[in-house]
């Protein structure tokens, strides 16, 4: 009896099932690697694929890369742009996907999924399916109640029990919550009826569910200033709050209480991300073009105009170009567009790093305070591979591939991440951030003066204007380097305790 039973090695199960589990779609290219560097089995092709891959592991790789949405929805040259930028290396191909596909949402890192964001004077974290927040409270965007007017420390937010939060938005002085059920919970400043309650113009105290979208599954919000937008699993657009500049979409100038679809996207292919500034809005769809609306101010729509568009307009600088972008944010006074090669030089046929709107501090990366009426190449980074931009407050962040970030426009009481300079300087091109190199970033966020990043081990660093307790140090008043935040969950799990280095 004893021998009818051993333990089963990896190797002893057929090739075809192993190739099942690779590609099931719940690894990333990290994991990828490490199994083929650890297995004998996950490196080698065993002659069963074609020649041109060199392992199970890539070819799961290729197989992974040809089912996602971005990479689908990208034309031939596109794609062989990509892979040609990637190195023939589809394991990196694959990490590019995934890390785009994840800069609007959480991030996998080793200790935990992970989301950042930073509002006005707040930052809002999911860990795993838990969310925290800290800094002011001004009308409820913490969620921790009325009572509440600060936290000095991430405390966590109370849902509804068996409450999977997957991905935030913050603003200015409200927020949205997208849970794995697909269900939307709002909370803050409800005066214009942005957190799309109808029966109240109060503010929302504690997160509350968006009744009217029950019956719609939501995969990402974004809020602006007074109004917030809403994409569903189907790839629609709903939005409700203030409309005087026409950022609904619905193509006038009428104020929503509650969510509603815009019927003008309807016909032109599913939305696949969304960002939201002040005023306005950029709704990227599967095919890689890029529509805006809303406020005209400061040429954030990349029409080359500044009168405000009351229905989605697709940007034709893109189009003309055959340009596929994957990634934008909609900042303060500017706007910031990736598209789908993930390179950035100056002679290549396909870029990566678009801006355009106001020059302020440099904020466009271009080595000037020139204001770009359409969307200009940032031909400063070269060789990089940007998987997220971040759009902010007269600064710009660009996170590449090999975890490295780099920033430019106004130092900001710090919140650019470089102790060298002033913090009322300027920063003009892009510039690394060497406070960050022994760190390899997942995400990063920023808001009016402070930013915060997450890396791929778990960790938080944060720096900038702490006076509302925004980086949730509860000693100091700003950080002109990024300072660590550690993380130390109580017994009852209702907040977290923050040292720094």
């Amino acid at each position: 009896m004893a021998n009818r039973y051993r333990l089963a090695s990896i190797e002893d199960f057929p090739s075809h099932l192993i190739f099942e589990i690779l590609t099931i779609g719940r690894l990333s290219a990290a994991d990828l690697v490490c199994l083929e560097l650890t297995s004998r089995t996950f490196g080698a092709s065993h002659g069963l694929y074609p020649q041109k891959f060199r392992s199970l592991v890539d070819f799961a790789a290729h197989q992974l890369c040809v089912s996602h949405r971005v990479y689908g929805g990208m034309g031939w040259n596109a794609q062989k742009e990509l892979f040609d930028r990637c190195g023939g290396n589809w394991k990196r191909v694959l990490r590019f996907l995934q890390a785009v596909e994840e800069s609007s949402g959480m991030v996998k890192t080793s200790a935990c999924n992970m989301q950042v964001t930073t509002g006005r004077y707040h930052t809002l974290l999911i860990r795993d399916s838990s969310v925290y927040s800290c800094g002011s409270s001004l009308c409820g965007v913490l969620g921790h109640g009325a009572e509440t007017t600060q936290c000095v420390a991430f405390t966590r937010i109370r849902f509804p029990s068996l409450a999977n939060v997957v991905q935030v938005s913050a603003s200015h002085n409200h927020a949205a919550f997208v849970l794995q059920s697909g269900e939307v919970f709002t909370c803050g400043d409800n005066s214009s009826f942005c957190c799309g309650h109808k029966d109240t113009n109060r503010p929302i105290f504690r997160p509350r569910l968006v009744e009217a979208l029950k019956a719609v599954s939501c995969k990402q919000v974004s809020v602006g200033l007074n109004f917030t937008v809403f994409l569903t699993r189907q790839g629609q657009l709903y939005t409700c709050g203030t409309n005087t500049h026409g950022q609904l979409g619905h193509g006038d100038t009428i104020d929503r209480p509650t969510p509603k679809i815009i019927e003008l996207l309807e016909g032109i292919g599913p939305v696949v991300q969304i960002a939201a500034g002040p005023s306005y809005v950029l709704a990227v769809t599967d095919n890689g073009v890029v529509y805006s609306f809303g406020s005209g101010s400061n040429f954030c729509l990349g029409h080359g105009e500044q009168h405000d568009e009351f229905q989605p307009r697709a940007i034709q600088t893109f189009r003309r170009k055959d340009i596929h972008v994957v990634h934008v944010s909609a900042g303060d006074e500017h706007a910031v567009a990736l598209d789908s090669s993930g390179f950035v030089s100056l002679c290549a046929q396909y870029e990566l790093v678009y801006s355009w709107g106001k020059g302020y501090c440099g904020a466009l990366g271009h080595g000037d305070e020139i204001d770009k009426t359409l969307p200009s190449l940032v031909n400063c980074l070269k060789s990089r591979l940007a998987v997220q931009a971040c759009a902010r407050k007269r600064k710009t962040f660009v996170l590449v591939d090999d975890g490295s970030v780099y920033g430019f426009g106004c130092m900001g009481f710090g919140s650019l991440g470089f102790p060298d300079r002033g913090i009322t300087e300027k920063v003009m091109t892009p510039r690394v951030l060497d406070s960050l190199r022994a760190h390899r970033v997942s995400q990063i966020s920023t808001g009016l003066y402070h930013t915060v990043v997450v890396t791929n081990q778990g960790q938080m660093f944060g720096f900038g204007d702490n006076e509302r307790a925004q980086l949730g140090h509860d000693t100091l008043r700003g950080c002109l380097q990024p300072t660590e935040i550690f993380v130390q969950e109580t017994a009852d799990d209702t907040g977290l305790t923050l040292e720094s280095k």
